[in-house]
């Protein structure tokens, strides 16, 4: 506690720019830590097992997703009413039973051990949302929560890594894997949580520019929804189809890269570092722009253009005009582009271009309870009703659709939130308020 007061202390007296830095790299630590806890079992691939003619690591996948889902259900009033003096000590609660239930995966054996991994999700689901709480509501937003939503990326295929080593080269078990994977992670995580307490709270200059963010109660919950209903719906449909893509990138990685005759341990860490240093600088050059309605379409274009990029990738690899490895590099970019603002940026600038007094989780859980759903929707369709289907082939068509319905989807919510925010111009200037 001692080392707590004197560490917010001395972060206080910092120029405004080393806060940002710091915040930015702590939150990307702690979220990347986190993923050691809910990742490094697809780095398995369980090869021979099934269970009522599925897959056992398909079962893994769908516990573990179920129990995220749920997380995010219940997320959507936890978050919107979260006060921050408590955040610490869950988020080190929540990944520390995550932590546990790995250790009865390795422990109990299969397919007893599935119920594991349900439990491992559940408390995982809350930890974005009380993380990026430290980050919204800054001018500074967008470069932290870009360089946070790249451990979305990173931490996917760098964890992935850890968990192969272990099993290649120090041949751990790939039921013991997960646990010793969060062994290693439990340090740094510890020592990114108490930088990220360490930060101040957002400045005046902050809520003059990006609109005070404070907890939500049911009646303001239910009033944010009527308001922005059309625009929510447009969103919900295009996060759920970026993230079935996103997961099933996540969890099958392994699989669709061996489908692609690719066999390299290091191919995902490679592959998903140049895809976060391109979103991550697409991103963070979004401080620059302080009109937020203006920064609020160029993140829309960003999503156009991601899931444009993903279909066309996608047409020139059928057609072989390019081989697997530029393919997943340009599909895995594509893809991210369209996913990673929302999980960072698009409901931070919604918010302050609307002037609404509200908190990004609110809102994202709901994107997010959703999305996941369809998520293990898909994979429950996928193994019931096509099981032959390989994830590689499976992943390509996939693709393919949401490239096309999320661009479509996309602009048309770009439509609705332009027309809308005129509007909101128009009466903020009627009572003598200056639109940001």
């Amino acid at each position: 506690m001692q080392l707590e007061k004197h560490l917010r202390r001395t972060v206080a007296k910092w120029p405004y720019v080393l806060q940002t830095v710091v915040a930015s790299l702590a939150a990307f630590g702690t979220y990347t830590c986190m993923y050691a806890f809910r990742k490094a079992f697809s780095a398995g691939t369980f090869a021979g097992q099934q269970y009522f003619h599925i897959d056992y690591k398909v079962w893994l996948v769908i516990a573990q997703v179920a129990g995220y889902t749920l997380s995010k259900f219940y997320g959507i009033r936890f978050i919107a009413e979260l006060k921050h003096n408590a955040r610490p000590k869950i988020i080190l609660v929540l990944i520390g039973i995550a932590w546990l239930a790995l250790l009865g995966f390795a422990i109990i054996p299969a397919p007893y051990n599935i119920i594991c991994l349900f439990i491992n999700g559940f408390p995982l689901g809350m930890i974005w949302g009380l993380v990026f709480s430290y980050l919204e509501g800054r001018r500074s937003t967008e470069f932290m929560a870009a360089v946070l939503s790249i451990s979305l990326i990173f931490a996917s295929g760098f964890v992935k890594t850890v968990g192969r080593i272990l099993i290649s080269v120090w041949h751990v078990s790939e039921h013991l894997m997960p646990f010793l994977t969060g062994a290693l992670f439990a340090l740094p995580l510890l020592i990114f949580l108490l930088l990220l307490e360490a930060m101040p709270e957002p400045t005046k200059l902050d809520i003059q520019l990006r609109t005070k963010r404070e907890p939500m109660n049911a009646a303001e919950r239910k009033s944010f929804i009527v308001r922005f209903l059309p625009g929510i719906i447009l969103t919900i449909i295009i996060y759920v189809l970026l993230t079935v893509m996103r997961d099933v990138r996540d969890n099958f990685e392994v699989e669709i890269w061996a489908g692609l005759g690719v066999k390299d341990n290091t191919i995902f860490t490679k592959i998903d570092s140049v895809i976060s240093v391109i979103v991550l600088v697409s991103m963070g050059l979004l401080i620059l722009i302080r009109r937020n309605l203006r920064a609020f379409s160029i993140i829309h274009a960003m999503i156009i253009t991601g899931c444009a990029l993903a279909a066309i990738s996608t047409i020139l690899f059928e057609h072989h005009y390019i081989n697997a490895i530029t393919w997943m590099t340009l599909a895995g970019l594509g893809l991210y582009m369209g996913y990673v603002p929302y999980n960072a940026i698009f409901f931070e600038r919604m918010i302050a271009t609307f002037h609404y007094r509200s908190n990004v989780g609110f809102v994202m859980y709901i994107a997010d309870s959703m999305g996941y759903l369809g998520s293990i929707s898909v994979l429950i369709i996928k193994e019931l009703g096509k099981p032959n289907i390989s994830w590689a082939y499976f992943f390509k068509d996939a693709v393919m659709i949401t490239g096309i319905v999320g661009g479509i989807g996309a602009l048309a919510s770009l439509i609705y939130f332009y027309q809308s925010a005129q509007k909101t111009k128009s009466n903020l200037k009627s009572i003598n308020i200056q639109p940001a």
